[in-house]
């Protein structure tokens, strides 16, 4: 399961496109409140099989994939 953290920033937006065009299947959540709960200091965060990668991490994951 792929789940995209997302402010709907330019980066965010960025690493969106990235899954799309990649057909990776994720789904997104913009709830701030989780977000601050789960420790994030930026966003995106792309959560991998319960790994948290954080944007230059998830670019890497997806040009891998």
């Amino acid at each position: 399961m792929v789940k995209l953290y997302t402010t709907h920033c330019p980066q965010c937006k960025a690493l969106e496109m990235k899954l799309k065009k990649a057909g990776i299947e994720y789904i997104w959540n913009d709830d701030m409140v989780l977000m601050n709960k789960l420790g994030f200091k930026a966003a995106p965060v792309l959560e991998v099989d319960g790994e948290y990668l954080n944007f230059t991490q998830a670019i890497k994951w997806v040009n891998e994939q």
